[in-house]
């Protein structure tokens, strides 16, 4: 089995790319070994004690690193656990778990603009994110506020802030003038 990596604009964050299918849609998070007990694959990553949080998307797996580690030292554990883990023919997920969506009680006029914000997000600022191994999810929307939370090799990263601002905010104002600014949330 052949397994790519890709570096991502995180230093502490890597992709690897398996040929398999990771997850049939979405994404799960994992940020420690207690929330990686319904995923398999998580667990058996979380056996290095080196890996901090691990982020699964359909064709990616994110593995976040400590800082006191060094990728060259826990790079190759990691890709043959991958390997181990998808010629074993196990499934990536025990039970399907979904990620709870963050509802809130919003606002009636908000209700169309939290719509095209979701829509926004799922077309054109996800797929983006995606490419470096992250996600984002909406919070909230208040007073014209956008709250997102980075997840994946985007949470921690040192250049996800001004992603922040000068990619999703702007495209997100310049589609929705009622935004006034888009806040990240940990």
């Amino acid at each position: 089995m052949f397994i790519q990596t890709e570096q991502t604009p995180n230093p502490s964050t890597l992709k690897f790319m398996p040929e398999s299918k990771v997850l049939k849609e979405g994404t799960m998070e994992f940020k420690n070994k207690e929330e990686a007990q319904n995923s398999l694959l998580a667990t058996k990553l979380f056996e290095n004690d080196s890996v901090k949080s691990i982020f699964l998307g359909t064709d990616f797996i994110t593995v976040t690193k400590a800082d006191s580690y060094e990728w060259e030292a826990i790079k190759p554990d990691i890709l043959s656990k991958i390997m181990d883990f998808f010629t074993s023919g196990l499934p990536v997920i025990n039970s399907i778990k979904k990620e709870k969506k963050i509802k809130s009680n919003y606002n009636k006029k908000d209700t169309k603009i939290i719509e095209q914000i979701e829509n926004l997000l799922e077309e054109k600022i996800k797929p983006a994110v995606a490419q470096d191994g992250g996600d984002i999810r909406f919070i909230k929307f208040t007073e014209g506020i956008v709250y997102l939370e980075m997840r994946g090799s985007c949470a921690g990263c040192p250049s996800s802030s001004l992603t922040l601002k000068s990619g999703v905010e702007n495209m997100l104002k310049y589609y929705i003038p009622e935004i006034v600014s888009v806040e990240a949330v940990n």
